[in-house]
């Protein structure tokens, strides 16, 4: 036991540590309240007010708020279909943080050079348009679709350029080459405003915020000059831009490695449950590995919804809010089929006190006061199901999912949502992911329900010989 504590506490020590890792967590946590008003527009526009497969084709009367809707499609688009423009302004700022610089110019400087690396100009081949049908549905395709010119007039559709940013960079496509120019953008600013040989200094009978700005003007300059040659040499060397690169090379690669890896996600769970036993926060712990891999997902699956994609074309079954779904139910350990066994079936005064006093929290996801209560921490017979109750779940959600019965998770909400009516949420508001939800709660209650009845014939006979 002294052995695995010394390698649990190794490493925790050095996830806590990582400065990259812990900046992407907290850059999440951070776009966490951004991400829940663009899931409220999501919900209006797809699920409410929305005739084509939404309450609106069960209750026509609905329909008459449509007149609202251009309110939350607006909240939507700011909020999803530009997430890689938050997350490089939110990532800029922890590095920054970590550094030790705690003005907003490196935020600023970070975000001109994704700017610098982004395309700002479209042809006409690759200019996507909406097409709103007769029916009032809204299909996304694109104007070549739709526009021909005749080889003699001596020019293409490619000849003809709109100016802008597209949805490709700025939504969630775009997220790995926001978090990439966010980090070597803020950390070569920093390196180059602490080279004393790189600073304009003024006399002392100068104001500080001229200060600041003359020294600033060689650092900026330089990393810009810097950033936009990188974008450059990319597109000479390669014939691509960044953005193309990193998501072929980087993003789509870890994606696919990480999007429907089930045990790669059971071992991650099976270590958390590992930190849990012998006293460590194992989810907090391990949140930087989470966070930074599968929080994005769980965007490019808002994003694909919020395309009009539905079922098996949503890209990943696995994300944190899957997670939250059929691996945390309760909190950690997936206790509350623990709590609700107790409270069903033991006659123990002991352990129903606890299960009472943890009940509420635990419908809230909150489950310390059974890790520590009953205790599951170095208790032997209770760590086993403690172990293994996520993973059994998780295991079953991933097969609901894969067979169709189960809606992907394509919603983000509060880690405190009450059980059910949060997996009716995170599938978009379907009754399916509700009942799937449901399954795994009384799954879970299964899965402890032998193990809290010999542990309770043991607490019986020690009663017996004290």
């Amino acid at each position: 036991m002294n052995k695995l504590l010394d390698v649990l506490s190794w490493v925790a020590l050095r996830c806590s540590q990582n400065k990259y890792l812990n900046a992407i967590k907290n850059t999440f946590q951070n776009y966490m309240p951004i991400s829940l008003a663009g899931a409220v527009g999501m919900l209006w526009t797809n699920v409410l007010v929305n005739e084509n497969g939404g309450l609106g084709a069960i209750f026509p009367l609905i329909m008459d708020l449509k007149f609202f809707s251009p309110i939350f499609e607006a909240l939507n688009y700011a909020s999803i279909s530009c997430m890689s423009i938050v997350i490089v302004l939110l990532l800029s700022s922890e590095i920054a943080q970590a550094n030790g610089d705690k003005d907003i110019y490196p935020v600023i400087v970070s975000f001109l050079s994704w700017l610098i690396v982004t395309p700002h100009t479209i042809d006409g081949l690759h200019i996507n348009v909406l097409l709103h049908t007769s029916g009032g549905a809204i299909i996304e395709t694109k104007l070549s679709t739709f526009v021909h010119i005749p080889h003699s007039v001596g020019v293409s559709l490619s000849d003809f350029t709109a100016q802008g940013l597209g949805t490709l960079y700025t939504s969630s496509t775009g997220l790995f080459t926001a978090m990439f120019v966010a980090i070597i953008a803020t950390e070569l600013y920093h390196l180059l405003r602490n080279c004393d040989c790189l600073l304009i200094k003024l006399p002392s009978q100068v104001s500080t915020n001229q200060v600041l700005s003359f020294m600033n003007i060689v650092p900026t300059f330089l990393t810009l000059l810097i950033m936009s040659s990188i974008s450059y040499l990319s597109i000479i060397s390669t014939g691509h831009t960044i953005n193309t690169n990193i998501y072929n090379l980087v993003q789509l690669p870890l994606q696919l490695l990480t999007g429907d890896n089930l045990i790669a996600v059971l071992v991650l769970y099976f270590i958390i449950s590992l930190f849990w036993i012998v006293g460590f926060h194992g989810k907090n712990l391990l949140s930087p590995l989470i966070e930074s891999f599968y929080r994005p997902l769980l965007y490019i699956n808002m994003a694909a919804y919020n395309a009009g994609l539905r079922g098996k074309d949503i890209p990943y079954i696995l994300n944190t809010s899957m997670f939250q779904m059929f691996a945390d139910i309760g909190g950690s350990g997936a206790t509350l089929g623990l709590v609700l066994y107790i409270l069903l079936f033991s006659k123990r005064g002991d352990n129903r006190l606890i299960a009472n006093i943890s009940l509420f929290p635990s419908l809230m996801n909150i489950n310390e006061t059974v890790i520590f209560g009953m205790p599951i921490v170095f208790n032997p017979l209770l760590d086993i199901p403690f172990i293994l109750t996520p993973l059994v779940t998780l295991t079953v959600g991933y097969f609901l999912i894969s067979i169709g019965f189960c809606p992907r998770i394509v919603i983000e909400i509060p880690w405190v949502m009450p059980p059910i009516l949060l997996g009716f949420l995170v599938t978009g508001g379907s009754i399916y992911g509700a009942i799937s939800h449901l399954i795994c709660i009384c799954i879970s209650l299964l899965v402890y329900a032998p193990f809290i009845y010999i542990y309770e014939r043991k607490q019986k006979k020690e009663e017996y010989i004290y």
